[in-house]
């Protein structure tokens, strides 16, 4: 499965103009992912940079049965039980690359934490509206699923388990404000003018935007 799809959700939902395909940095190879990041957790998805000298390579890694059965059960044409884990987990991959790539563009870093509550958000609100566009109603607990009952990998710990912890947490309380527009299916001007604006925000300042709510 191409990964285009994907990102054209995000493309279309923050208004972005970004000169990187996410397929073009796509790689399968898990003996190339355990290379490039060696000693770090074995994941289905993982998005490995190289900073040097203000030049970054960069790939996403993505475990090839997770596509192979996306392939056979496209998200985009069908969000249902049977490929949500798969598609949460592509889509974070997908949302790691643009954010990063995006941000690079404009020559502005980010951190993890900020990349990790950003692909929070993303998945929560494209779940959704995916499903609208599907003619589905949205799922019945996605919020409480994906921010009340994380399952956090159990190899996590320290400052990583304290990042994933308080990704999070701020992600479901922002996400916790979008329930009634996301609940209808749907997303109006004022919240697509909010998520967009919200995507632009640096870290310090996406923190500050939900703790002010």
């Amino acid at each position: 499965m191409r990964l285009g799809g994907l990102q054209a959700l995000l493309r279309e939902l923050y208004a972005l103009d970004l000169e990187y395909d996410v397929d073009d940095f796509l790689t399968t190879d898990t003996t190339l992912a355990r290379a490039l990041d060696a000693g770090g957790r074995e994941l289905d998805e993982k998005l490995l940079i190289a900073e040097t000298d203000g030049e970054a390579e960069v790939s996403l890694y993505l475990e090839p049965r997770v596509l192979e059965r996306l392939e056979r059960s496209d998200p985009l044409a069908r969000l249902d039980a049977d490929n949500l884990e798969d598609f949460w987990t592509a889509f974070e991959g997908v949302s790691h690359f643009t954010y990063y790539a995006w941000n690079a563009q404009l020559e502005k870093s980010v951190t993890l934490l900020e990349m990790e509550l950003q692909a929070e958000v993303d998945k929560y609100v494209a779940t959704a509206l995916l499903l609208s566009r599907q003619g589905h109603r949205p799922l019945r607990g996605l919020h409480n699923w994906l921010f009340e009952m994380p399952r956090l990998d159990e190899r996590l710990d320290g400052d990583e388990l304290d990042r994933y912890r308080r990704a999070n947490r701020y992600a479901g309380k922002y996400c916790r404000k979008l329930a009634p527009a996301i609940a209808r299916g749907t997303a109006d001007e004022a919240t697509r003018a909010e998520l967009r604006r919200f995507y632009r925000l640096s870290q310090a300042s996406k923190i500050e935007h939900i703790d002010a709510e």
